[in-house]
């Protein structure tokens, strides 16, 4: 049986939740889900310029966990703007009641 799955902190996120090719309907589209925990690592090491150390801190989760959020968020990210896909990013928990204090 697996660990349970440690609560990650993420700011709040009030944005559009779907970005697809502006030519394509929705109905035509391969949709691929971002997790609001891959979204916060990307946010924090790639835009606020954060180590994965002080990130992990950040979220509650050790470097390695934002390590392998950074993977997979980035995979899915590229995946998306090369394959065409609407890109849809999830609701969880972590959305309202994980805020950081920064957000």
């Amino acid at each position: 049986m697996p660990r349970p799955r440690k609560e990650r902190r993420c700011r709040q996120f009030d944005g559009d939740r779907v970005f697809k090719p502006r030519s394509i309907p929705m109905s035509r589209l391969a949709q691929v889900a971002l997790g609001l925990d891959e979204l916060e690592a990307m946010r924090l090491c790639d835009v606020d310029g954060l180590e994965q150390e002080a990130a992990g801190q950040r979220m509650g989760v050790s470097r390695g966990t934002v390590q392998r959020l950074l993977q997979s968020g980035r995979s899915k990210v590229v995946g998306a703007l090369l394959d065409s896909s609407a890109l849809v990013i999830e609701q969880g928990a972590s959305d309202a009641s994980l805020r950081t204090d920064d957000g």
